[in-house]
């Protein structure tokens, strides 16, 4: 709420009862109310401006254009390219238009990025081929627009020294796929407060009570940042990612997912995906 004080007691806003200012401007004030503040004398002491949502602001209209859905309007889609940066941990995305709704990576085209951006490769030669190995279905854009997990490989065809899927070929060998060896992964993470960089339900600058109350609690003193882990656990289902659960974590701000159990490397595709939505 935005409020504006006047500088002195005698400033007051006036507008004549018949005025044509009214007419003409009585959509750009639709959404603005006047609050006169006085003291026991009842002389005018200031005003309050409230500014409430205007149906053509530049909120609502990025909204409006973010919740558009473009399926009646034309085939194309957007792929986000997603990899793995060059710290081993760091997740690097682009967007791509496609010119139709696609269900297998093999229907992808590669594509490139300047490696010596990202730490994975040096800036005279810069250039690394994105290769794209998994399709999941995007919750932010909904429609047909996807999430693409690729790995990184230069132009001659080699993988690059941080690409560790590559090395996950075995999987791929008759041998090992036909004894179909199932994967489950736990991810735990920590939710921290924006402004301060301390756990989320931990107070500033201290620490929490004993653990013990924490892990799958329930109830507002046990357990922070239900909304996130639940709006996670949607978006990985929406998209196609083989999340089997989640619990709060025996710390307070500490939450954990789990993806399985997978098939092969399918395990490593869904977990980093779903890395990629939280």
């Amino acid at each position: 709420m935005a409020q504006i004080l006047a500088a002195s007691p005698t400033c007051q806003m006036r507008v004549p009862k018949h005025s044509s200012v009214i007419a003409s401007s009585s959509k750009l004030w639709s959404s603005v109310v006047l609050k006169q503040k006085k003291q026991s004398n009842n002389k005018v002491r200031g005003f309050r401006v409230l500014a409430l949502q205007s149906d053509n602001s530049t909120v609502n209209r990025v909204e409006t254009l973010l919740n558009l859905d473009t399926k009646p309007y034309s085939d194309r889609i957007i792929a986000e390219y997603i990899w793995i940066g060059g710290s081993g941990i760091d997740l690097r995305s682009k967007s791509r238009t496609i010119e139709k709704p696609v269900e297998d990576p093999s229907e992808l085209p590669k594509w490139n990025y300047d490696g010596s951006s990202t730490g994975q490769a040096p800036g005279e030669d810069s250039e690394v081929i994105l290769y794209p190995q998994a399709i999941f279905r995007d919750p932010f854009r909904g429609g047909n627009n996807i999430l693409v997990i690729c790995d990184t490989w230069t132009p001659a065809g080699e993988p690059i020294p941080t690409n560790k899927r590559a090395k996950a070929e075995i999987f791929s060998n008759k041998k090992v796929s036909g004894e179909v060896p199932w994967f489950g992964i736990e991810q735990e993470y920590t939710l921290l407060q924006q402004n301060v960089k301390w756990p989320l339900g931990w107070p500033v600058g201290a620490f929490p009570g004993p653990q013990g109350p924490y892990y799958c609690g329930v109830g507002a003193d046990k357990i922070w940042g239900r909304d996130i882990s639940d709006a996670h656990y949607k978006a990985c289902l929406y998209a196609g990612i083989n999340i089997s659960g989640t619990n709060g974590e025996v710390m307070p701000g500490q939450w954990e997912f789990q993806v399985g159990p997978s098939v092969g490397i399918d395990a490593g595709d869904h977990v980093w995906c779903a890395r990629y939505l939280l």
